[in-house]
């Protein structure tokens, strides 16, 4: 993911927000993402948005069917939040009382996330009209085998070792990007983070990433398309007033700067 070296997940607010891990004891009051987890898990705007997104995605792969190509056809994909949905991983956390890197271990080596809403009918039709599907994602390369074992048991198209491309050195995917786009046509890019589309996005504030999108507004929901994700992203880090390793009070506060509200 992106600014201030994520790791697989980009520490999000969540994970900041909380009660000493150590004590692995529920926090008290309100978690910070209670309900932004309990929205993707429960929510029908979630389940819409994401089918929304993937209808798009079955225009844009329609109109590059119909039209002569020198080279073959892909789909590049995130997995996390893009055809994996990791909310119970998240949902634990709020639970009893941990953050990532505690138990996300166990999660990866369970192979039990479910797809995101509309990611595996669009997939298979893309692979049976003949549409090669690459997954872009920032997992460690020690969760290889447990996130090709997921994507079969679920029957995801092209789950082999030649069309996952994990997290090697950095965050960044531009570079295994290009490998994929020096032989094929990309027909779309699916991602629920900036850094899914473009490096242009990567190691930007806030202010600037909005403009990045707004100068490339011609290309979301046609050759990009962005899933909803509400938990965390790359815009965590991006947000105005936040720091890593704050206490609770302080962070809050920080973030609090960033509000804009009507006065």
């Amino acid at each position: 993911m992106k600014l201030l070296h994520r790791l697989v997940f980009v520490m999000p607010i969540f994970l900041l927000l909380q009660c000493n891990p150590a004590t692995n004891t529920p926090p008290s009051g309100t978690h910070s993402s209670l309900y932004a987890t309990l929205y993707q898990q429960h929510a029908g705007e979630y389940r819409a948005l994401c089918y929304q997104a993937f209808n798009l995605a079955g225009f844009t792969l329609d109109a590059a069917i119909s039209t002569p190509h020198e080279k073959p056809l892909a789909i590049i994909v995130d997995i996390d939040e893009t055809v994996l949905d990791n909310s119970p991983y998240q949902a634990q956390a709020i639970l009893e009382g941990f953050g990532y890197p505690v138990r996300w271990a166990e999660w990866m080596n369970a192979a039990a996330a479910k797809p995101v809403p509309g990611a595996f009918d669009f997939l298979k039709r893309a692979a049976a009209d003949g549409v090669e599907v690459f997954y872009i994602t920032n997992r460690k390369e020690e969760f290889r085998d447990a996130t090709l074992r997921n994507l079969n048991q679920l029957g995801f198209p092209h789950a082999d070792n030649d069309h996952l491309l994990m997290r090697t050195m950095g965050n960044e995917k531009e570079s295994r990007r290009e490998l994929v786009t020096a032989k094929f046509h990309i027909v779309c890019l699916i991602g629920d983070n900036l850094g899914d589309f473009s490096g242009l996005f990567e190691n930007q504030d806030a202010a600037s990433r909005m403009q990045a999108v707004d100068s490339s507004l011609a290309l979301f929901g046609n050759r990009w398309i962005v899933l909803p994700n509400v938990v965390y992203g790359s815009w965590v880090d991006a947000l105005p007033g936040f720091r890593p390793g704050l206490s609770d009070d302080s962070l809050s506060l920080l973030l609090k700067s960033g509000l804009k509200g009507f006065r």
